[in-house]
């Protein structure tokens, strides 16, 4: 199934990502100095995340965890107090308008998640990646990392199903209050949030 197009989707995003980046502009240098301080260069995280058509591209966020100190230290242990702030606020994630301005991401869609993730998905999943992915979307206006990956990404679907600009202007307006208040913006940490290639590997018929 191919999403439906959206019209004056991708033009919202074109002037709502470019106008946050100029507004933000002292914010973002504020973080990204006070990220160097902190943890060193770099100050942004680059990961490869899979975005519209299972097209690779390169998701940026500034940086919540310090270097690890040995192998094996877990991912709770490297998360900073200015790291873990950063992601209760979601400002960790405001580089991210930069790929929505490159096209890469919207404003409203599923998020985009590892390329280790594509086997595991169900054929009715694969729809989330018929649309760009998104810096926000209803399954992050409905428990974002508190809900079940089965859950998330069956939101995701719906959404694809159901995408309209009126529903994207809805999802935007939410997602002020749910960074405001602060729901469910730290995610668990790596070693306690199972991966989703992972949990179906351990379940095969899921």
């Amino acid at each position: 199934m191919l999403a439906r197009p959206v019209p004056g989707k991708r033009l919202l995003d074109v002037l709502l990502s470019g106008a946050g980046l100029l507004l933000l502009s002292p914010l973002l240098l504020l973080i990204a100095l006070s990220v160097a301080l902190t943890m060193g260069r770099p100050v942004l995280f680059r990961q490869t995340r899979i975005g519209r058509g299972e097209q690779p591209f390169t998701l940026r966020k500034f940086r919540t965890m310090r270097p690890p100190r040995h192998a094996d230290e877990p991912d709770a242990a490297r998360l900073t107090w200015l790291g873990q702030w950063l992601r209760k606020t979601s400002l960790d994630e405001l580089p991210e308008l930069w790929n929505v301005l490159r096209g890469e991401m919207s404003l409203v869609g599923p998020r985009p998640l590892l390329p280790a993730y594509l086997p595991f998905y169900t054929e009715a999943e694969r729809v989330r990646h018929t649309v760009r992915p998104g810096l926000t979307g209803w399954a992050q206006i409905h428990g974002r990392h508190e809900t079940a990956w089965d859950e998330r990404l069956a939101r995701d679907v719906w959404y694809v199903r159901h995408a309209t600009l009126g529903l994207d202007l809805r999802i935007l307006v939410r997602t002020v209050g749910v960074v405001l208040r602060g729901t469910g913006g730290t995610p668990p940490p790596e070693d306690q949030l199972p991966r989703l290639d992972h949990l179906r590997t351990a379940r095969p018929d899921a």
